[in-house]
Order: structure tokens, then sequence, then C-alpha cells
């Protein structure tokens, strides 16, 4: 019971209005060392209770009435650093006076420094950020009391090491130091020689004992088949979210982009997405305005969502230890969870490698065929029958209907019905372009890209290891919707990918992928077909909108500028499909 950990009667309420009721493994050890002021290594992953496991003790050895920062927690994202400042305000709920900042980098840095001048007690980041208020001096270090290295092994992972050294190093050295990591490699041994002081060691039981509430599956699939299956997975399952794994940041855009464009409801997050945007991205899970997140591992530490009942590894973990992060995203606190593995027919050896080192084998399942995902579908829609006949209104349908009897007198009304019920979910049948099946997937496979470097073609499928642009907009380069088209002031200088622009266009404008029609991208400006126009105050949004470190400026496209003329190469101005000449940024990359 955590009445028996000897917390203060303050954090002892704060735990009690929390709900929480029996300490988990890592509590139940690292709680009463780290009260009693001993350094503490916890070999502990996520979703094992670490953050109350350090959190607690920290808030008691803070004085509220002194000013100034006396604990620094270090985790290695900004995502991270800002669910733990999150738990540990929680735990202070009964403590007035204490205050706790998230700082990290992406971030404006005069807030942060304000918050630290107010006095606060205890500062969460990342390494980096850290160190620029030590060498600014907006952080003074001199009454640090407690500090906590949270996931240590991934801070080395991610390049940290040097400034994590920094860090301890520039803090008191009779300061209280709680290390937690997932794995103890050499190099955290090495940290904890040199900085803790005799700690004792806490570990708790292997990751894999903690996710036993989720179902783990795997399916075979190749690589070009893939974008395809995944749509289909999502197209069946039964849970509110999910959160798809890529190993690369291109891949992370590609197959967000992708997923859009079939109607899905998803965003992607990678360590290219501007802070304020991932922030955005995670609130909108969480409220349900989102149902289906790709990311790579970086970007989706620390990322606890309690809507997420289903995980896709698109790409199989390199490591056991990154596959038992992942699956760790479900599941939590007891929560029912699905984890499904894609593995190409080359990879089935790693899967072997992971089933080892989690104790745990995996059921093979089969991919939701086309046909299976229109049934499913179906059998959604008819469900509905009943309270669709309820709320009335049925007058123009019913007479349309009769009318079709009454022409068609020879008509079966199963195969009417069936009929109906196929086109409501979207299904055309086999002559027609296919959303979901592989068909799709072979066809994208064949499309061509035009490179504004060249102009020559390049390859349009999914590529696992190093990722590209939308498939799916390379497919459909040479459609033209006759409606409005825009111009925004961020092109291939700037980074631009299509992604990029249609996740601006539906976050922040409240647009579908199926309303944003063709892109074409120059070197300092890129073109989109929005056939449905945008309204003023959606402009005005948008244009304020930032995309690849830059507002998008967007206006409708009026046709090159004066003075551009003469740039364009002999033989006549550029243009687009659409006819209009443009300066020097001549040959566009399209997309659509």
């Amino acid at each position: 019971m955590f009445d028996d950990l000897g917390l203060p009667a303050p954090l002892a309420a704060a735990v009690a209005d929390l709900g929480f009721v029996t300490p988990s493994a890592i509590q139940e050890q690292a709680v009463p060392a780290l009260l009693s002021g001993r350094d503490i290594v916890g070999v502990a992953q996520t979703g094992t209770g670490k953050t109350a496991a350090f959190g607690l003790p920290l808030l008691a050895a803070i004085d509220p009435s002194v000013h100034g920062v006396q604990a620094i927690v270090l985790t290695p994202t900004r995502e991270l650093a800002m669910q733990v400042a999150d738990a540990i305000s929680s735990f202070a709920t009964h403590l007035p006076g204490i205050d706790v900042v998230a700082v990290y980098g992406g971030a404006p840095f005069l807030p942060q420094q304000r918050a630290l001048q107010r006095g606060a007690q205890v500062v969460v980041g990342t390494p980096g950020r850290i160190l620029d208020h030590l060498d600014r001096r907006t952080l003074r270090p001199d009454n640090v009391r407690f500090l906590v290295l949270d996931e240590a092994d991934e801070m080395l992972r991610m390049g940290f090491a040097e400034d994590v050294d920094r860090v301890l190093s520039s803090t008191p050295s009779d300061r209280q130091v709680a290390l937690f990591s997932a794995t103890m490699p050499p190099a955290i041994r090495r940290v904890a020689e040199q900085h803790l002081n005799h700690p004792v060691e806490v570990t708790v039981a292997r990751q894999s004992s903690t996710v036993t509430t989720v179902r783990q599956t795997y399916a075979v699939v190749p690589h070009r088949h893939k974008t395809g299956a995944l749509a289909r997975v999502l197209a069946v399952t039964e849970a509110d979210a999910a959160i798809v794994f890529v190993r690369t940041r291109g891949a992370a855009e590609e197959i967000g982009s992708a997923l859009v464009e079939r109607g899905i409801s998803a965003a992607y997050i990678s360590g290219d997405v501007a802070q304020a945007d991932r922030e955005k991205i995670v609130d909108r899970l969480r409220s349900g305005a989102l149902d289906v997140l790709v990311a790579t591992d970086v970007a989706a530490r620390g990322l606890d969502v309690e809507r997420l009942g289903l995980v896709v590894n698109l790409d199989l973990p390199r490591e056991p230890e990154t596959y038992v992060h992942r699956i760790g995203r479900t599941g939590r606190a007891g929560r029912a969870g699905e984890a499904l593995t894609f593995v190409t027919p080359s990879e089935q050896a790693r899967l072997r490698q992971i089933e080892r080192t989690t104790r745990h084998q995996l059921t093979e399942v089969t991919i939701p065929s086309p046909a299976q995902v229109s049934a499913h579908r179906a059998t959604a829609l008819l469900g509905k029958v009943d309270e669709r006949a309820a709320r009335g209104r049925l007058e123009a349908s019913r007479a349309a209907v009769t009318d079709y009897l009454e022409a068609n007198p020879q008509a079966d009304l199963v195969e009417l019905l069936a009929v109906l019920t196929a086109l409501a979910v979207g299904d055309e049948g086999p002559q027609a372009r296919p959303e979901l099946g592989d068909d799709l997937d072979d066809a994208l496979s064949r499309a061509h890209l035009t490179s504004e470097r060249g102009g020559r073609p390049e390859s349009g499928r999914y590529d696992n290891e190093r990722g590209g642009r939308d498939v799916r907009d390379r497919a459909r380069a040479g459609s033209s919707s006759g409606g409005p088209r825009y111009r925004v002031a961020v092109g291939h200088r700037d980074g631009l990918q299509p992604g990029a622009l249609v996740g601006a266009l539906t976050g922040e404008g409240g647009l579908t992928g199926k309303d944003v029609g063709k892109i074409d991208i120059f070197g300092s400006f890129a073109l989109v077909d929005i056939p449905n126009g945008l309204t003023p105050e959606v402009v005005e949004r948008l244009a304020r909108t930032r995309v690849a470190g830059r507002p998008l400026h967007i206006r409708v496209d009026s046709g090159p500028r004066p003075g551009h003329g003469a740039s364009r190469p002999a033989g006549g101005p550029p243009r687009t499909r659409h006819g209009s000449a443009h300066p020097a940024d001549s040959a566009p990359a399209r997309h659509r």
C-alpha cells in the first residue's frame, strides 16, 4: 500500500486523490530508498510507474519557501518532458508554492526564461535546452538538491552523452541523483560510477510482463503492399485510435499523407514536425478529433494516450527493446490492446529474435481483403438502419426507390439492397479504381514523379528504408480540378514535402484529404488545387500557419509576377498543367 511507503502527508493526500492504492514494483522499491536520501539506479521501462517512483520523493526534497531551481529532471524528448512535468504537477496539488516548468527545444525561449525567473523549483527538460538555460544563466544550479535522468539509455543513444555529463557536473556534488534506464549498457554504468554516490540498484521485471494485456500478432506483407494492407487493417479495427510506427522521418510523412488521401483521419509526427504542431496533433488524438498517428520512435517517446487500442509496427524494429517500447503504447494500466507487426518474407528470422527476447510467441494473422473490408463496412452500415429509420424524413429516398421499382419491375429487392449498400460503403466493384486493394499499391508502385532536379522521373514506390514523397500524389500527377489554384510561399528550397502541406491544409484549414487537389512544388513556392476554394477566414488562418519553418502566405495564384520573365529558359516560359507561367522555379515536382 502507498500508505506504507513513508510519504509526507501532502504527498499521501495527492496519491489518494489520484486513486493510487497499490504501488508498482518500481515504486515499492525506489520511493523508500529515495526518501532516505540514497542515490538509485533503476532498471525499468516505460509503463512501470517510474514517474511517480522519482516524482514523489523529488517533491519531498523541495522547500516550497525557497524560490529557485531545486530539482532537475532530464528526459530524451519534448513529449516526455511535458508528460513528466504534468505528472509531477499533479503530485504537488497539496503543496502550495511549488511550481513545475517544462523546458525543451522547438518552443520559445522567453516564456521558459520568465517561468524560471518567477522562481520555479522543479525543471523538467531535454538536455540541450537545459544547457541553453545554464549557459545563459537563466537557470542557476547552485541550489539543486535532486536530479533525475529519465530514460538515460535513450538520451545516450540520441547523442546527448556530453550534454548529460555537463548538466550533472554543473550541479552541487551533494545533490541526490536518480537514474532510470530501460537497459543497462556499459555507457550507463560509466555515468552511474562517475556521478552517483553508492547508489541502490533497483530492477523490476522485464517489460514483457507489463504488456500481458496486449494481443501480439504479425502478418507477412511485402514492402510494396504495406500501405494498402495498413489501410485495410485500420478500416476494420475496433480500436478507438491507433499509432503506426515507422523507422524514418520520410516514411512517417509518406504514410501519414497516404492515409489522409484515403479518407482516414490521420496525422504524422517526427523530428521534423515543429513542437507546437506536435502538441496540437497529440491533443487532437486525445480528444478524438484524430484516429491514427504515424510516428517515428523518437517522436513517440513518452506518448501516453488512453484511446490507443492498436499499435501497428509498419517497419519491424531493429532491436527487441524498441519493439517492447512500441507495443507499450497500448495495453496501459490493465487496458486491453492489440499490436500488429508487418514482417516481410526476409525478416522472419528477426521476428523470431524478438519472440525469444520477450518470451512471447506472436500469432500470425491474415490482412483483411478488400472484400472483407467492404463486408465490414456494410455490416456497420446496416447496423444503423433502425436508428436512421427512427429519425424519419425518408420521403425523398422512398419515392426514388418506388420510381426505380416501377421502372424496373423485374428487379430483385435483395440484389438492389446489396448494390445500394456496396455503393454506400464505397465498393464500386472490381472494374473500378480500387481504394484499398493491392491493385492500387501495384499501380502506385509504377507511378512516377517529375523532379525539378533535372526533370527525370523518380520511382514512386514506398521505400521502407529511405522514405520518400507521397506515392498517391505521384499517381495522380496529371489530374486537373478546374477549380481555384492557390500559391504558398514555401517550396523545395525550404524542404517542403507534399505531406506537410496537406497536413497544414487539413489540420489548420479544416479540409479533408479529398478537398486537396494537385500539388506542384517549385524552388521557392508551391501551387495547390483546392476545387471548392477557401473562405477568407480560412485563407487568413492558413496564411499565418508555418510549414517547413516558414509561413504559408497562401493566396489565389495570379500567374507570374512582373520582372521574372528574364529568367525563363529559351523557348518560352515554363508552364504548369493549368497554363500559368512561372519564373525561374521552372520545373515543378508534381504531386497528387
